[in-house]
Formats: structure tokens, sequence, C-alpha cells
């Protein structure tokens, strides 16, 4: 039997909830300093993330109005590409600021209220909520000036942004233990890379590809997040191959390893 007393035993519970409180403010902290860090250092901050992607996508709506008269769906490039290349950009920026949480919290994991979890999280939090508004605002700008045509229907465009932000997590923990376990991987997942824009359905849509490249093309998730965004900005385009069950279960495969793999080697991976 304990030996505590009712009265010690009823002090638990209070000391619970500073742990948890305790938690919240460590990633709070962490959120902080990296807004201060990564955002507050060059001109322009936040303002950046918004004109990187809105320039990309003027860019291709540029190049390709000057070759075609319409987009594969719909009348409007600027819509069309917005819809393909914003939720495309959100795993994948989201996931390469992730995986670099060890070594850009490095000096502070060595304190015992700050854990992996808690800098994973805190990089996961504010460069998703970053990216999901400058979806917003980009989108919300396009809609305002110009006579798009399209019809929202918002819960297939929230659940491609869950499938990305699921994604971007499952990719970004992974890769946390990769890039500090084998530096080589850092730089044969650029290569990787390189391809995914032509290969998920930003400017050419799966339905256009012949077989078996179509097929093939279903096994990339981040075809599966784009096809559903798009999907929820065309009425009538059904994008039927999209899978929201193996988008989530290879994200949570890919976190539940990794994050695993952070666990029992983090300490041998500081040390390096």
């Amino acid at each position: 039997m304990s030996d505590l007393s009712p009265a010690d035993l009823s002090r638990l519970k209070p000391i619970h909830k500073q742990l948890r409180f305790a938690t919240l403010r460590t990633i709070m902290a962490l959120v902080l300093r990296e807004m201060s860090s990564t955002y507050g250092r060059s001109p322009g901050g936040y303002l950046w993330q918004i004109l990187e992607p809105a320039a990309g996508i003027m860019l291709l709506t540029l190049i390709f109005s000057l070759g075609f008269r319409s987009p594969a769906l719909g009348s409007n490039f600027a819509i069309f590409y917005a819809s393909g290349l914003l939720p495309f950009l959100m795993p994948l920026n989201v996931s390469s600021r992730v995986s670099g949480s060890l070594t850009y919290s490095k000096p502070l994991l060595g304190y015992p209220r700050v854990t992996i979890l808690d800098a994973v999280m805190a990089r996961f939090i504010l460069n998703t909520a970053t990216q999901v508004l400058t979806s917003i605002l980009v989108f919300v700008f396009i809609l305002s000036f110009w006579d798009t045509g399209t019809i929202l229907y918002l819960p297939s465009i929230l659940l491609g942004y869950s499938m990305g932000v699921a994604l971007a997590l499952g990719v970004g923990v992974m890769n946390c233990y990769l890039f500090q376990q084998l530096p080589l991987w850092r730089s044969v997942w650029s290569v990787i890379n390189r391809p995914l824009l032509l290969i998920s359905g930003v400017i050419f849509l799966r339905e256009s590809m012949p077989e078996p490249y179509g097929t093939w093309m279903e096994w990339n998730p981040y075809l599966h997040v784009v096809s559903a965004v798009r999907r929820g900005f065309y009425y009538g385009y059904e994008a039927e191959y999209v899978d929201p069950l193996y988008v989530f279960g290879v994200s949570g495969m890919m976190f539940i390893v990794g994050f695993a793999l952070l666990r029992r080697y983090h300490r041998d991976l500081m040390e390096r």
C-alpha cells in the first residue's frame, strides 16, 4: 500500500496539472523563439512567406497563359495553380522545418523541461500556422480580384489540408532522425524532391497522364493532398483516386517510427 496520506494524494493532481501547463509553456516559448530568430531577422519577415508562393503562382500563370488558352480545369490560370501549388508547398515546407528540429533546438534539449516532442511540436505548430495563413490570404486575394468561376466545397479543401498537415508531421519527424543518423540522406532527399512538382498534380492532372504512369503517380501521397484541395475548388472534378486512409496511414506510420527512433537514439544524436 502507498505510504502517502490522503492529503498528500490530493496534492498530486495540481502537480500533474502544473506539468501539463509547463509543457505548453515550453512549446510556446520555443514558438516565440523561432518567430524572432527566423522571421525577425529578415526585412519583411512574415511578408516574404506570402510573397514567395504568390510570386510562384503569378509566374506559372504568366508562362502558361501565353502558351495555352485555358488551364486543365476551369478558365482561370491563377486559381488553378494556386489550388495546386499552395497545398503542395504546405507539407513540403513544414516537413522541411520539422526535420531540422533537433539541430535547431539542440542547445536547449539539455534542459530537463525541454523534450524532443516539445521541439518538434513548436516548429510544427508555427510553420503549419504560417503556411495555412499564407494559403488563406492568397486564395482570398485571387477570389476577390478575379472572376474564377469556381464553386468552393470546404469539406474537401479541409480534408486536403488535413492530409497535408499529417504528411508534413510524419515526413518531418522521420527525416529529423534520418538527417542526423545518415547525413547522406539529406542530399538523397533533396534529389527525390525535385520531380515532385511534376508528379503531384500541380501542373499536370493525374487524369492526363497515360497508363501505367497515372497509376504509379497514385503512390505519391502529395498527389492525394493536391487533388483533394483542387476538388474543393472545381465542382464536378471527382478525383476518385484520392484516398485519405492511405495518406493518414503512411503519415502515422512515419511519425510513430520516426519518433520512436528519436526517443531511442536522441542522446547519441546529440553528441554528434
